[in-house]
């Protein structure tokens, strides 16, 4: 296996990943999620958008019984299950190929992880960061809408949202899949924004249209991440 290798210091690490060209890097949002996780021995989880494994890989670390992955890039996929057997995790992990449920349609679980929201596509390409559509949030939206057959009654999805894309929506079509009263903030985190993105093609516009929403402190522009923890009744 060709790349580099980073270490993951976040929840149950040390330790370390190996990571191809083109495969995501850890983030910020990663290290939210892995702090948000309520993972109970013998838990199944499934994870969308599973990069180089991360989160399954503390999701294992956690006590769950059996991890499956899904990611629309092969090479994420492959990287995967390098980092699962170099880890000693390749027993209870499984790594597959496709977008959403498609390559998981014979899975159930009792937590899903949804970090599948991007950021609109005019951000995405003045900054590398993954697309989520027109407004960034086109891909969760779907993910919701297929929920019902694959997250057990009690299960937990962890939804990370925030302002660099269009909230509102994604969080009213979580309300209408759990019940508001079924979800609960677990994570909120603010980071500052390049000042020079907002020169960037189409930014402004976004901001002009109120699909993405930042902070002014001092001199700082800042953007707030969010985890929700949805629990289905």
């Amino acid at each position: 296996m060709t790349g580099v290798e980073i270490e993951w210091k976040g929840r149950t690490g040390p330790f370390p990943l190996r990571l191809e060209p083109g495969v995501f890097v850890p983030s910020s949002t990663s290290l939210a999620l892995a702090d948000a996780l309520c993972v109970k021995p013998g838990d199944e989880v499934l994870d969308f958008g599973c990069g180089c494994g991360v989160l399954g890989f503390v999701a294992a670390r956690l006590g769950a019984a059996r991890v499956v992955g899904c990611d629309c890039s092969e090479a994420s996929v492959r990287v995967a299950e390098d980092n699962a057997l170099q880890l000693g995790l390749e027993a209870v992990t499984d790594f597959r190929v496709g977008s959403l449920y498609e390559p998981v349609a014979d899975v159930s679980a009792d937590v899903m992880v949804g970090d599948v929201a991007g950021v609109p596509d005019a951000l995405a390409e003045a900054t590398g960061w993954p697309s989520g559509g027109p407004t960034g949030v086109e891909l969760p939206m779907a993910m919701l809408d297929g929920l019902a057959d694959h997250l057990r009654p009690g299960g937990r999805l962890y939804l990370p949202t925030g302002t660099l894309h269009d909230s509102p929506p994604l969080v009213a079509a979580a309300e209408r899949v759990f019940g508001a009263g079924n979800l609960r903030l677990v994570s909120e985190r603010r980071f500052p924004l390049p000042n020079a993105l907002l020169e960037a093609k189409g930014v402004s516009d976004l901001i002009d249209d109120g699909v993405i929403h930042l902070e002014r402190r001092g001199s700082r522009l800042l953007w707030a991440l969010l985890v929700l923890e949805c629990v289905r009744a």
